[in-house]
């Protein structure tokens, strides 16, 4: 993680990486709000892979859609195929209002912002974030670890976060 490290407010990120697949196996690329907690802060899942499967998750957390539970307006979750056993680019573009997720170049799910937000909750995402790459095992999503899949691995080749200069 680059909590501490390294953090940026809007930009692309791209992350070319191979996942393992396995019983347990929970690779995930994510950001999270570098102050405060969650899910107040709001949370961006660029990528999260579970077991065998040949899909992923892009998922869009915060106190509006994890609390108050608006989960559908707008939409806060994708499912994307990928290439299993392969590397693949996994991207965000993070605009002041929208968030755009991608595989491989190819825009996969948009989170907008609600303009008329009653609520003060739904973006979260005008604030620094931090990155996270992780390789989990087991959980209640995954489910158990099976050790015949042992080890696990997201192989990583390279991290890209590009900001447009802004001149005034």
């Amino acid at each position: 993680q680059t909590k501490g490290k390294f953090s940026f407010k809007y930009g692309k990120l791209e992350v070319r990486a191979k996942l393992s697949q396995g019983q347990g196996s929970w690779p995930a690329i994510w950001l999270l709000g570098e102050n405060g907690g969650w899910p107040n802060n709001g949370e961006i899942d660029v990528m999260e892979h579970l077991n065998f499967d040949s899909i992923f998750y892009q998922t869009i957390h915060s106190y509006y859609i994890d609390v108050m539970k608006h989960e559908n307006d707008p939409k806060h979750f994708a499912i994307a195929s990928f290439k299993p056993g392969e590397f693949n680019v996994f991207g965000m573009e993070w605009y002041p209002d929208r968030i755009d997720l991608y595989l491989n170049g190819q825009k996969t799910f948009t989170y907008p912002k609600i303009l008329k937000d009653t609520t003060g909750t739904q973006w979260p995402f005008d604030k620094p974030f931090y990155i996270l790459l992780d390789q989990a095992l087991g959980g209640n999503w995954p489910g158990p670890v099976n050790s015949k899949d042992l080890p696990q691995q997201m192989i990583v080749d390279w991290v890209r976060v590009y900001q447009q200069d802004i001149v005034k």
